[in-house]
């Protein structure tokens, strides 16, 4: 994904609704941070814009905007999510670029496996894994957080999850990268292929030979009368592989970054002891991180823009959780706030099915992380320039404290 040349302007497009962006690195991000650059690029134009870059798209910047294209598939079709709109027509996986109410069987059998019961009964591990992490360097009074931990802790819970080897975590980490960021060094195409040629295998043994893991289930698990096909399994157990590996990795990172910068926020979280379901709400709500898109079906007016069939518009999710007219000083970490509208696991039909797995890994990571290491900060070698891609990220997050 490279933003490239800026593309000409439609005509139908006014002046005052154009604005230069590249939606995987918005401008100033290197200056600002990621979330400070997006509120401002919010704050300073209408709730939709258009951008050259990445074809030429709209952009929904409100979060009533965002909150409406996500739950109107009449209006926006998810058959292209990804941007620019020519590497999104070969995305395919699924259910993320089905629309209802063809989707609803996946998102049963992907709900069966994720519903807050089964996440529940992962607790014990879980904890498990955050504690023999956190343990592995606690003595040593430093950490590179992205690499010794955040790096590891949830895509080893998820491994775990779908009956994985963990020693496979990286290479699927690196193929999710690709298709995820700009300038890597496999093509979206060659990513995915690489993904179906390992994965296919698996699956057939798996269906041949069920085990008590995630995979296993989906492959057995009735359709209204029959069972996912190889080419459903591939494209499902892909997306899901994709989800599980990238983006509670990168949460976590733009967490300890705020956390290491404000002792205030630590004291809090410490003096709730244990009830942390309030604050990982809150968390979710300020530092959103997913840019997707979806397909116009048909020429519309929308929030005063003339849209046309087929264009794209893009919706980046974080911009919900910073809208000043949704969420009263929006950059501002308020463990009270109650209700706060976000989009961090989207809205609407496609809402993540994994949303329950991730604040429960992100409570229990607090909770234990906090238990053992109540102060620490930024380390001088800590690099927290956002990286471009679907998913945000930080370079670089190293931590210190004393021992």
């Amino acid at each position: 994904m490279d933003a490239g040349p800026a593309s000409p302007i439609p005509a139908h497009v006014p002046p005052e609704r154009v604005v230069d962006v590249d939606v995987y690195l918005p401008p100033q991000a290197a200056e600002l941070g990621f979330h400070h650059a997006w509120a401002r690029l919010q704050a300073a134009n209408p709730a939709v814009v258009w951008t050259p870059r990445n074809e030429g798209h709209w952009i929904a910047l409100s979060g009533e905007a965002l909150r409406e294209v996500q739950s109107d598939p009449e209006r926006f079709s998810s058959r292209v999510i990804i941007l620019p709109k020519s590497v999104g027509e070969g995305h395919g996986l699924i259910p993320t670029t089905i629309d209802p109410p063809e989707h609803r069987p996946y998102r049963v059998l992907l709900n069966a496996n994720l519903n807050p019961a089964t996440v529940r009964g992962l607790d014990n591990s879980i904890r498990a894994t955050a504690v023999e992490l956190i343990e592995s360097f606690r003595a040593a009074g430093h950490c590179d957080f992205s690499a010794q931990f955040a790096e590891l802790f949830p895509i080893r819970v998820f491994m775990a999850m779908v009956g994985l080897p963990a020693d496979a975590a990286p290479m699927i980490r690196h193929w999710a990268s690709c298709m995820t960021r700009p300038a890597m060094p496999m093509t979206f195409e060659e990513a995915k292929a690489a993904f179906f040629e390992w994965l296919g295998p698996i699956l057939d043994q798996r269906s041949a030979e069920p085990g008590d893991d995630m995979l296993s289930r989906m492959l057995a698990a009735d359709m209204d009368g029959r069972t996912l096909s190889h080419d459903e399994a591939l494209r499902l157990c892909t997306q899901v592989l994709i989800a599980g590996v990238d983006t509670v990795v990168n949460f976590v990172g733009f967490v300890m970054v705020e956390l290491a910068r404000s002792p205030a926020l630590r004291a809090q979280l410490i003096a709730m002891d244990g009830n942390l379901t309030p604050a990982v709400n809150e968390l979710f709500r300020r530092f959103g991180l997913v840019t997707i898109a979806r397909e116009v079906r048909s020429d519309i007016t929308f929030h005063g823009a003339e849209l046309k069939a087929g264009e794209m518009i893009c919706i980046p999710t974080q911009v919900h959780g910073l809208d000043a007219a949704q969420n009263p000083d929006p950059l501002a970490i308020d463990f009270t706030r109650r209700r706060a509208p976000h989009s961090a696991f989207g809205s609407g039909p496609h809402m993540c099915p994994g949303q329950e797995l991730a604040r429960k890994e992100v409570a229990i990571m607090l909770e234990e992380w906090l238990r053992r290491i109540p102060d620490f900060a930024l380390a001088d070698d800590a690099d927290v320039s956002p990286v471009a891609g679907i998913v945000g990220s930080l370079r670089r997050v190293t931590l210190q404290w004393a021992v």
